[in-house]
């Protein structure tokens, strides 16, 4: 069974849920995990690779975009799609909805900004895994 993390973030806009990812991202590599980062959209998914190269000086996460080819030692893949198969681990989420792969995955970390809009989609997501028997955690950042 998929267990979800709900990341709250208060007041965060993009910027604060993308340097959000990026450390959490960060944390789950460290300990050894693939993770798959799935955004809304191709122009999120840029940014994010752009960032996970500057997001803290000295650190270093090896990545790729989603792409045809993935090298099969990078830990963490970014892209606005489905994963590749060989990732089923940990899928950090910064998607509106729940994605149909989700359960292929042993935890989903599913990162929620600080506005209304946000907070209620996250709500609905929420429902969604709930209802599927998925165990739920919530922390506040």
């Amino acid at each position: 069974m998929t267990r979800v993390d709900f990341y709250l973030l208060n007041g965060a806009d993009d910027g604060g849920k993308h340097l959000a990812a990026c450390k959490l991202i960060h944390k789950v590599f460290r300990l050894g995990h693939r993770v798959y980062l799935l955004t809304e959209t191709a122009d999120e998914a840029g940014a994010l690779d752009q960032l996970l190269w500057t997001f803290a000086a000295g650190s270093f996460i090896p990545h790729q975009r989603l792409a045809a080819a993935i090298d099969p030692r990078i830990p963490v893949v970014i892209g606005n799609d489905a994963p590749p198969e060989a990732f089923n681990d940990v899928m950090v989420s910064l998607a509106h909805d729940v994605p149909p792969y989700y359960d292929r995955f042993q935890r989903v970390a599913e990162i929620v900004g600080g506005d209304d809009t946000e907070k209620q989609r996250a709500r609905e997501r929420f429902r969604f895994y709930r209802e599927r028997g998925c165990p739920l955690e919530t922390h506040t950042l």
